[in-house]
């Protein structure tokens, strides 16, 4: 496929200088050409098998297994999680190229100008305009982050059009929320969209009785026995998540990442009563779990305020 006709020039500055560009552009040649060689006549029987379904669970299970890395700090092993998350792109790029619909340049051309038209800021509003940049905004931000995303925000909006969609129907400013994400990441940009027009809780103690307000209808429905009622329970269920979710938001707490820190305590706290255990847990009653539960999250916790002092 032909590469846009148009380019960017980007000109780094001394004060942000790249690794080794050179040797990353030569690397990352390489990576293209072994792709192709992979896809290609005489190339790997299981590569050349595949499609955009079947490798796409990989991309989900690679994008997690960065995140992990990045949490752990396990930053050499972060290096190759990189690699193996960018092998997806490349794949995807070689699939789509083998099939005319684009190619890896394709992919990078409009990364690039995609950063240019939206940071007008720092490669001038010259260079934003050159890239694509509808929007009128100040490109004076005075270091603030907050006006940066108050730009991005704009020249997005802008990207996108009238904000009209097939039809003449309006668009709703929700439909740029992905229903392809994590519930409750999803969740959260659902109720910080509705919270640029107006649509929120003044204060997140306001939050406070709408989650025991929905605690009580949870426990209304989950009281009936009817089967009948359990597209109700997950009804009432998913609005108290939402609510919680909603409350990490004013508190400025990513749910995902606190539920991912529960997880972690847990695995401990477990770890520890299965360490501790004189007998399988299997042959624990209720008041031995419980006491080795306490006993376990007693012991985590000395040892977290130990590692904890200077």
């Amino acid at each position: 496929m032909a590469e846009s006709p148009e380019r960017t020039t980007i000109n780094t500055s001394p004060q942000f200088p790249a690794s080794d560009p050179t040797r990353a552009a030569s690397l990352f040649e390489q990576s293209v050409a072994i792709m192709a060689r992979l896809r290609g006549p005489g190339g790997c029987p299981w590569d050349r098998e595949q499609t955009f379904d079947s490798i796409r669970k990989y991309t989900l299970e690679e994008a997690y297994e960065v995140f992990d890395a990045i949490e752990r700090r396990d930053f050499p092993h972060l290096s190759e999680e990189l690699g193996d998350l960018l092998l997806q792109v490349l794949f995807y790029a070689e699939m789509a190229a083998n099939e005319g619909h684009f190619s890896i340049s394709d992919v990078l051309d409009h990364l690039n100008r995609k950063l240019i038209r939206r940071h007008p800021h720092v490669f001038g509003e010259e260079a934003s305009r050159a890239a694509g940049n509808q929007a009128d905004v100040d490109a004076a931000v005075d270091g603030s982050a907050d006006r940066v995303l108050q730009n991005w925000e704009q020249i997005k909006a802008a990207e996108k059009g009238s904000g009209t969609s097939t039809g003449g129907v309006p668009a709703s400013r929700l439909d740029s929320v992905q229903r392809s994400m994590p519930a409750l990441a999803e969740a959260a940009k659902l109720g910080s969209k509705a919270a640029k027009a107006g649509f929120d809780w003044t204060n997140w103690r306001d939050l406070l009785p709408k989650l025991a307000e929905e605690t009580a209808e949870l426990e209304s429905e989950a009281s009936s026995d009817d089967p009948a009622r359990k597209a109700a329970v997950e009804a009432e269920l998913g609005d108290l998540l939402f609510t919680a979710v909603n409350l990490g938001r004013q508190l400025g707490v990513d749910a995902e990442m606190a539920l991912r820190g529960c997880n972690l305590r847990f695995r401990q706290r477990f770890r520890e009563m299965e360490l501790a255990a004189s007998r399988p847990l299997e042959e624990l009653g209720p008041a031995e779990l419980e006491d080795l539960w306490t006993a376990a999250k007693h012991k985590l916790a000395l040892s977290s305020a130990a590692e904890s002092r200077p």
